[in-house]
């Protein structure tokens, strides 16, 4: 029989979170399912992982809060026996221009996406070092790769999300040693659930769809099959990349 995985996935109340927890359900996973404070859309992952056979839980918390990620770890930790994969999913897209952006405003990007990913890490470490097959996988963004007059430009999301990117390459020398694999996936332009916040229009949304190669908008579970197989076993020889799920926008 298959060793269970404990795995912790963070920003999974909807979206591309929500699709990991599902793509990763079965009878030899457990899973912590964390929001910032979707709790309705946590518990429905919940049990959408339960119906698979697998083993969930629900955590809430602002991560972009410092003490926030050593307590999810250590919940997860408690809750599930230990720690195997950690996901770091969390976070907002900003669209703010780079003359109107403030202080404040380029401090909240950063915070919420390279330092909730950097003290999920850190926190992790000694957890991710005796695990069996350890995994750790970021949820980056092509702003942090496309910078062309004709798509919308992030300056604060794609500041952070270049360093997040950093982070990951940074961890994967780190935890190399321990047999751990870091990587990124880069998601394109993809399909929000109903009634969540988007940064970019529907008008907006279809012009840019004429630039994807393929011809479409992403749906989450696109992103999700990617972050599965990085989490898995298979994907042993493959630590420190930053992998697009785009359509072929970044090429």
């Amino acid at each position: 029989m298959a060793q269970r995985r404990c795995i912790l996935v963070t920003g999974a109340g909807s979206g591309i979170g929500a699709a990991v927890c599902r793509a990763m359900a079965g009878p030899n996973s457990a899973i912590m399912i964390h929001t910032r404070r979707n709790r309705d859309g946590a518990e429905a992952v919940a049990r959408q992982v339960r119906e698979a056979g697998g083993e969930a839980a629900v955590a809430l918390g602002d991560l972009a809060e410092p003490a926030v990620a050593a307590e999810l770890v250590a919940a997860a930790v408690q809750g599930l026996g230990r720690l195997d994969v950690l996901i770091s999913n969390a976070g907002f897209a900003d669209r703010t221009g780079f003359a109107e952006l403030t202080d404040a405003g380029f401090a909240a990007s950063a915070g919420a996406i390279q330092g909730a990913f950097f003290r999920l890490a850190r926190a992790a470490l000694p957890h991710l070092r005796s695990a069996t097959n350890g995994r750790v996988i970021a949820v980056s963004s092509f702003v942090a790769h496309v910078f062309r007059t004709d798509v919308t430009t992030f300056p604060a999301s794609a500041a952070a999300k270049a360093g997040l990117e950093a982070l990951v390459k940074a961890l994967a020398i780190d935890l190399g040693p321990a047999g751990v694999t870091v990587n990124a996936v880069v998601p394109g332009f993809i399909r929000k659930d109903a009634g969540a916040h988007r940064a970019i229009g529907p008008g907006a949304l279809a012009d840019q769809t004429s630039r994807i190669p393929l011809g479409r908008i992403g749906v989450p579970e696109d992103v999700a099959a990617v972050v599965a197989f990085l989490a898995s076993p298979a994907a042993g020889y493959v630590t420190g990349q930053a992998i697009h799920v785009d359509g072929g926008l970044v090429m």
